[in-house]
């Protein structure tokens, strides 16, 4: 069976505003690509389902009764795509609703994956609508030495030092391709086979680390994650997290935990690790009544809150 391209994987929820500018860079960015967009939307009460249905068509639109939260929703449009054991598509392209791809962009992501079939995740460069870098388009693995040295400031302090700057890999010049621990959910290019060795999502992510365990799994099956400069996506960033930003406070910061516990509690007493998930919920708290006390448009948006 030829398989084709990519499986686009979209999954939205009361993003309509944005979703629109995406879906119409995404019909230029694949007319030369055998693509499926999937939409997966999860509960939208505002006007998604009908302008999809109306206009948009050419997608394939799958419909949620409740938010199951991002990496179910991801999962089902890759399970819906064949994936991880069956895929009738070669790479799946996990993209937020608020992005907007040039028209060139997938094709160039493909050629790279193809001809460096040792790459298990492609990540392009991601600008905010300011035109600054998406610091979360290349990250180094978040150990607790590496978050403590992020949420001090002193990876702000000294962001070249390839210790102190690995959160967000400050040190690696923003317009190099370099092989990073993890590219972000946001528009990053899977392969089929990648995936068939790690696995999905893991679903007790709500919102957010989901994308940064899934690359930690297929680094861990033997391919490399890689940051490719050379692809600009636009990431207007915080479509849904804008209207729920409590929610989204408090999914950062429980993904924190997940994470840890899932990766590095078996490597500290469980003092330690009691230390580290109270530390974490101080922060959370923290966070949170600030986050109430700024005018609304000053509020924390987006995939890191500073």
């Amino acid at each position: 069976m030829n398989k084709q391209d990519i499986a686009i994987i979209i999954v939205t929820h009361n993003s309509w505003d944005h979703l629109s500018n995406c879906l119409k860079s995404l019909e230029k960015a694949t007319q030369n690509i055998s693509s499926t967009v999937f939409i997966i939307d999860n509960a939208s009460t505002d006007d998604t389902i009908s302008h999809l249905t109306s206009e948009h068509k050419w997608c394939t639109l799958i419909t949620n009764k409740d938010n199951g939260g991002y990496s179910k929703g991801n999962n089902i449009g890759l399970k819906e795509a064949g994936f991880p054991k069956s895929p009738i598509f070669r790479y799946a392209l996990l993209l937020n609703p608020d992005t907007i791809l040039p028209p060139t962009s997938l094709n160039q992501l493909l050629h790279y994956m193809n001809n460096n079939p040792e790459i298990g995740v492609l990540g392009p460069k991601l600008v905010l609508a300011n035109g600054k870098l998406d610091k979360a388009c290349k990250r180094g693995l978040p150990t607790p030495a590496t978050s403590f040295y992020h949420m001090s400031g002193l990876a702000k302090l000294f962001p070249k030092h390839p210790t102190l700057g690995r959160y967000n890999m400050s040190y690696i010049d923003e317009d190099s391709i370099a092989d990073v621990d993890s590219t972000v959910g946001a528009c990053q290019l899977i392969r089929g086979e990648a995936l068939e060795k790690s696995g999905l999502l893991d679903e007790m992510f709500f919102m957010y680390g989901e994308d940064i365990d899934l690359n930690v799994r297929i680094k861990q099956s033997g391919y490399r994650i890689v940051y490719y400069p050379l692809v600009t996506i636009k990431h207007l960033k915080g479509t849904s997290t804008r209207k729920e930003p409590d929610l989204m406070i408090k999914s950062f910061y429980n993904a924190m935990k997940l994470f840890h516990k899932k990766h590095f509690s078996d490597n500290y007493p469980h003092i330690i690790n009691q230390i580290i998930y109270l530390s974490i919920n101080l922060l959370c708290y923290y966070k949170r009544v600030t986050n109430q006390l700024k005018p609304s448009h000053k509020r924390i948006v987006g995939s890191a809150p500073k």
